[in-house]
């Protein structure tokens, strides 16, 4: 096997919310694939880094940038510090989201009928907005150079309803719990938002693809993943490892004739 085929040496490469659980998966996958990584996040934090990665990379290798991705000007001056310490960049990785936390209040989390109108729009800002923005910029970049990969986090709950019914023990408790409506609309959102990019770009040698994610492990109540597992055809929640090789593969030369797609990895949910 070449493995050449999936290689990233020397590729600068963009990952937007590079701070957190997936975040600082994706940038170790990444470096060891050979990539050269910028995270673009609100706050540097090298503690994270450190431990996540068993140890901060020069600068030759990653890049960590305070950006705010709902803002053009912040983004673009991120570019022009990539392109000062290296150049422009080859991919991006459209990871950084907000979704409302189990432990949110009432509000947060209670009846569609009253969630805040200014949580939908803080959702709706990171999540679309700024997958718009920063794929205009750093995606317009790469079709000046005439190459690229765009790659957009999205959901199976922007394919799919959330199941409600996975929180139905909350409800049996006396919470007045509900997945909320903006994850959903705002990862659904991106699906088509990349088709555009793929016809638009596809001239210009950028491709644009979208990796949907089933739910990640992060020490969620008992309740919740005896549910969960129940509900997938592979019995477990995902790993964040589980997600190394699809993004690998949409950012090397290895998915060259694909573009305006979306690969779901979800251990089956969407399937039944």
């Amino acid at each position: 096997m070449n493995d050449n085929l999936f290689s990233l040496r020397g590729r600068p490469i963009v990952i937007t919310g590079g701070l957190g659980q997936l975040g600082l998966q994706f940038t170790k996958t990444l470096l060891e694939r050979g990539a050269r990584v910028a995270i673009f996040d609100l706050e540097v934090e090298d503690d994270r880094i450190k431990t996540a990665l068993g140890h901060r990379p020069s600068e030759s290798e990653l890049l960590t940038l305070s950006v705010d991705v709902t803002k053009r000007i912040s983004i673009e001056r991120a570019l022009d510090q990539v392109r000062k310490h290296w150049y422009t960049p080859l991919g991006l990785v459209n990871n950084a989201a907000l979704d409302s936390p189990p432990g949110a209040g009432a509000a947060e989390n209670g009846p569609f009928e009253n969630y805040p109108e200014n949580s939908w729009d803080r959702v709706m800002e990171v999540n679309t907005k700024g997958v718009f923005l920063c794929s205009q910029v750093i995606g317009g970049a790469m079709a000046e150079a005439g190459r690229g990969s765009i790659v957009s986090i999205a959901s199976i709950y922007g394919l799919v309803s959330p199941d409600q019914s996975l929180y139905e023990y909350r409800r049996q408790r006396g919470e007045e719990f509900y997945k909320p409506a903006a994850y959903a609309a705002s990862k659904s959102a991106l699906l088509n938002l990349t088709r555009y990019m793929a016809t638009y770009w596809a001239p210009r040698g950028v491709r644009a693809n979208t990796l949907t994610l089933g739910g990640v492990f992060n020490d969620q109540d008992e309740e919740f993943l005896e549910r969960y597992h129940a509900r997938v055809p592979l019995g477990r929640m995902a790993q964040p490892e589980d997600y190394n090789g699809a993004l690998v593969f949409l950012l090397s030369d290895a998915s060259s004739y694909m573009t305006g797609s979306n690969l779901i990895i979800d251990g089956g949910w969407t399937a039944w």
